[in-house]
């Protein structure tokens, strides 16, 4: 179906678009078949009315509808879809469909994303072309879901399609209505299934108020939301396990864990595919999650099993650590443009700015290959694997049975304590380098009180809200001064080789002297900024 083309991807990857449409299906009728929506006055349309043959459903004129000024109703497609998974249905469990789709405008390979919109998915399209096999572009979205596992055909549907066009003055479509008859066909086991007949509206150029209008007429007709949100999830039945989905808002301890966790390897699933594409900052949010992951582990001790957990922190911090080259090479790089924007110009000399340059910009084409083929060997995928075992059947100790809020709050309080006694300590220290390690460590807690206060919103509301916010002012500050720390790591390297090659380092030294005076800057605001973090819990 149209739909509106997303930006920012090359044509190599396939054409990106959105998709918004909601899928419904009868609730009486003759043969199971759609009742046609009683559209009559609705406020505005003129349009046309046609009779079916063999007494199928053909919607009457549709008039009233916002903004649409007329119908159009093209021949029928026949359309043939062939859906690829793996065998043990790895794509269609994270609500992906990958497919080979003749007839219609459309013909071609289609990925299905989801987008974390209601109604709304990514659609990746590339042309169908000679071969039988997926393309590889669209084998690289799904690599985190795949895992190394080889696709296959699973279900075969052939769709009778009629369409209704709803269309604007200007002869735009803003939605189209599809009546499609589906007969499934079960490609492992050669067998026929189910058939089935269904109604998808789908947006184009029109709003979510038009979705609305219709969706209205379609219930009081008789009709209702579908139970499946794919064609394919309808045909595979019962070959495709439905887990119980968590709670809304935690009631246990554990639930509060594992909810936060889930939420991590979701997000960790669908950076993996920007990652790999070299998206802006991609990396640092795929990091991020990485983190959060780990540092719950670490925080609900008390109530996961270590002997479970422990194993998969320390691949998580392997991960965190892949992950981090690439993204400390973005953070330095950004300093040094900072550096040299702010630097006396007299002392950037032709040598200097090549040097900073270089630094700045130093092997990333290498670092982001390097990266995106660890994410293609079993070690990542074996650590995805894991984590998605935990979650399905999570190594509870008694403590995780505790009420969600009582033991939400105990979280964030340790954690906060452990933040208190690691930067009293740290700032008691003199000015060096033994500080300058110590404040990364309390930067590091600050970190998981953050998100120890994350995992906690869904039950303390606002209270653990706004812990999460001074946490976060807290990393920031800390952070702050760790960034200065490493870009004089890295310019002293730079002094050092400047120096052997016979150059002036008077620039170097001043960039040095700059950084050292903004970390010195952060620790003298340390002291008043944790004065107003410090709140009891």
């Amino acid at each position: 179906m149209p739909a509106g083309a997303v930006p920012g991807y090359g044509p190599t990857m396939g054409r990106r678009v959105r998709e918004t449409e909601r899928k419904y299906e009868a609730a009486g009728g003759p043969g199971g078949r759609p009742v046609p929506p009683d559209l009559e006055g609705l406020p505005g349309v003129a349009g046309e009315a046609a009779g079916g043959p063999g007494g199928r459903p053909v919607p009457p004129d549709l008039e009233g509808l916002p903004g649409v000024a007329g119908t159009r109703r093209p021949d029928p497609d026949r359309l043939d879809a062939v859906y690829y998974d793996t065998a043990g249905l790895a794509l269609a469990a994270h609500r992906t469909t990958l497919r080979r789709r003749t007839g219609g405008e459309d013909a071609g390979w289609h990925l299905k994303l989801p987008s974390g919109e209601a109604d709304t998915r990514t659609e990746v399209r590339v042309p169908l072309g000679r071969s039988g096999t997926p393309p590889k572009a669209l084998r690289a979205e799904v690599t985190a879901l795949l895992r190394g596992r080889p696709l296959a055909p699973v279900v075969r549907l052939r769709t009778t399609r009629r369409r209704t066009l709803l269309l604007d003055t200007a002869g735009r479509t803003l939605a189209e209505i599809a009546y499609d008859e589906v007969a499934a066909y079960d490609e492992p086991a050669g067998t026929d299934g189910p058939r089935w007949t269904e109604t998808e509206v789908e947006l184009v150029d029109g709003g979510v108020e038009l979705l609305d209008a219709v969706e209205e007429r379609l219930l009081a007709a008789g009709q209702r939301r579908s139970g499946s949100g794919s064609k394919l999830a309808r045909a595979l039945g019962d070959r495709l396990a439905v887990p119980q989905p968590p709670p809304a808002v935690p009631v246990t301890a554990g639930q509060v864990a594992t909810g936060y966790l889930r939420a991590q390897l979701t997000a960790i699933l669908a950076l993996d595919p920007l990652v790999r594409r070299d998206e802006e900052d991609a990396v640092h949010r795929m990091r991020v999650a990485t983190r959060r992951a780990r540092s719950a582990l670490k925080s609900f001790r008390r109530e996961l099993d270590r002997t479970a957990t422990d194993p998969l922190g320390r691949d998580l911090k392997w991960l965190a650590g892949v992950l981090g080259t690439e993204r400390d090479r973005e953070v330095l790089a950004e300093r040094i443009d900072g550096l040299l924007a702010e630097a006396d110009p007299a002392l950037l000399t032709p040598a200097v700015r090549d040097r900073l340059r270089a630094l700045a910009a130093e092997h990333h084409g290498q670092t982001h290959a390097a990266l995106v083929r660890v994410l293609s060997r079993s070690h990542y995928f074996s650590l995805l694997d894991r984590l998605e075992a935990l979650l399905a059947e999570p190594p509870y100790l008694p403590a995780a049975g505790a009420p969600a809020a009582g033991a939400a709050a105990d979280v964030m309080g340790r954690d906060h304590r452990r933040l208190r006694r690691q930067l009293e300590a740290a700032l008691a220290r003199p000015a060096g380098r033994d500080r300058d390690v110590a404040l990364h460590e309390a930067r590091k807690t600050a970190k998981r009180a953050r998100y120890a206060g994350e995992a906690a919103e869904p039950v303390l509301g606002e209270r653990a809200a706004a812990h999460t916010g001074r946490m976060k002012a807290m990393q920031q500050l800390l952070g702050e001064h760790q960034d200065s720390f490493m870009c004089r790591i890295a310019l002293g390297r730079t002094c050092l080789e400047a120096r052997a090659a016979g150059e002036r380092t008077e620039a170097y030294t001043a960039l040095i002297a700059a950084e050292r005076a903004r970390a010195a800057a952060v620790e003298a605001a340390l002291p008043g900024a944790w004065r107003a973090a410090d709140v009891d819990i």
